[in-house]
Parts: structure tokens; sequence; C-alpha cells
């Protein structure tokens, strides 16, 4: 059986508070990370920045700074499964191209037992 939120071309959504700000359309999956090309949405220049800032950590190699970019992005946004369902755990990478690429988890991660 295939999995619909894995399924080329299903939008997943991006929201800060109650609004929309971001569709990404998967175009791939290498799991565990999903690929999309990111349709950004009006109040998605707020939190670009955040992005900006993780992805210069990721190139300068600041692992630290790009772990306190991630738990930046996920305390204030929510990602959507397709079906409108909240993503429990999430690392979500915007790039300044217009992909994104991301990896999930079905429960919280202070939740799973060691």
């Amino acid at each position: 059986m295939t999995n619909p939120n894995l399924t080329t071309d299903s939008v997943w959504r991006l929201y800060h508070g109650d609004q929309e700000i971001a569709r990404l359309t998967v175009t791939g999956a290498d799991m565990p990370w999903m690929h999309a090309e990111v349709e950004t949405l009006p109040g998605f220049e707020e939190v670009r920045s955040l992005f900006s800032e993780q992805e210069q950590a990721r190139d300068e190699e600041d692992w630290e700074r790009a772990d306190t970019c991630c738990t930046r992005i996920r305390s204030a946004l929510t990602l959507t499964f397709p079906d409108g369902g909240p993503v429990a755990e999430f690392m979500l990478h915007i790039h300044e191209d217009g992909t994104a690429g991301w990896r999930w988890h079905d429960e919280p991660f202070d939740t799973v037992d060691p």
C-alpha cells in the first residue's frame, strides 16, 4: 500500500499560527528525506530569515547554530500532512532556490521512551 503522504505532487502545508504561509509540493523522496518545490504565501517573509540563517549555519558547518535554528523553526511553525493533520515533529529546510527538504516523525520527540 502506498503512503499518500509520500506521493509526488502531494501538498504539505506550513503554518505560522493560523496563517498558511507556504505549500510544499512533493517532488520526490529519499527516505527519510522528502523533497518539494515551495510556494510561499503572504506571511512567509516574516520567517524567511530563520531558514536563511539555518542554511548559512549548515554551509559553515556550525551544527550547534543549525540545531538552534531547527528548534526555533519547530517552535514557530506547524507543518501539516496532505490530509491536514499536524506533523508531530519535523526538521525542515527551505532553500533560497525555492526547494525544501524535510524529515518527520509521528510522535513528539520528547515523549519517545529511551
